[in-house]
């Protein structure tokens, strides 16, 4: 683990630079900003909007029981905000759009085609890597900006059909709960799930060497280490900005 974590900071490194320095096609980038994030739109969405309605119906009779019923609203938000929206969305791109791009790079790099672009003087590790980095970086908080106003509208359907609770009295209290620092935060955390999920998955691909029985294997590594790096984050993001 120590040595794929080394791995993965030399090549998000290179790619830095291969940014800085332009050669990056804005065109791949539109190219892959659509395969990794707009393909994961209706998952990303759906997840979020049932785990919205789950917690509300858990929740919903506990607080009306209670007299808290207003309640309701503000701590369906705050918890999709800081977690459930950026953690599931997460989830749902990298087990669709991580294992691809692990997929991807790990078969170009068994067929010989990785040795290809060498021979033709061209960083592989930027030109692979870098306009996946940048499209998962800016459109991963996009989805999960969506995610987050979906499961919001979610839990308020879901608690207007089943505790009758008004539509006016939700909204009131996500908005008294609602603070500018966790919006912040979301997005801060979907940008960095963003790059995680990125480079773990295009290290993982780039690293296998063998065939296609290998291809499959780093295909489930790059899902298992994707989602470790992200909780891993996701407890350091917590425990700097919420201890």
């Amino acid at each position: 683990m120590i040595t794929f974590f080394g791995k993965c900071v030399q090549y998000l490194w290179i790619s830095i630079k291969y940014l800085l320095s332009g050669k990056a096609h804005f065109k791949s980038v539109i190219n892959q900003a659509l395969a990794i994030s707009y393909d994961s739109l209706p998952i990303s969405l759906t997840i979020a909007f049932v785990a919205a309605a789950v917690i509300t119906v858990q929740v919903s009779k506990q607080f009306l029981m209670s007299g808290a019923e207003a309640y309701i609203g503000g701590t369906l938000t705050i918890v999709m905000i800081r977690e459930i929206a950026p953690g599931f969305v997460a989830l749902a791109i990298g087990a669709r759009a991580g294992t691809a791009i692990s997929a991807e790079i790990a078969n170009m790099q068994v067929t010989d085609q990785v040795d290809a672009i060498k021979t033709l003087k061209v960083d592989p590790v930027g030109y692979y890597f870098t306009p996946r980095l940048v499209a998962g970086a800016i459109t991963v908080p996009m989805v999960v900006i969506i995610a987050e106003f979906v499961g919001i509208v979610g839990g308020m359907i879901i608690s207007m059909m089943t505790i009758n609770l008004h539509p006016a009295r939700y909204i009131n209290s996500a908005w008294l709960w609602l603070a500018t620092k966790d919006v912040y935060i979301s997005l801060l955390k979907a940008f960095i799930f963003g790059i995680l999920i990125t480079l773990v998955c295009a290290t993982q691909g780039y690293e296998t060497k063998g065939g296609a029985k290998e291809v499959g294997i780093s295909t489930t590594k790059a899902a298992i280490k994707s989602t470790v790096y992200m909780l891993i984050a996701d407890f350091l993001i917590n425990l700097i900005f919420y201890l």
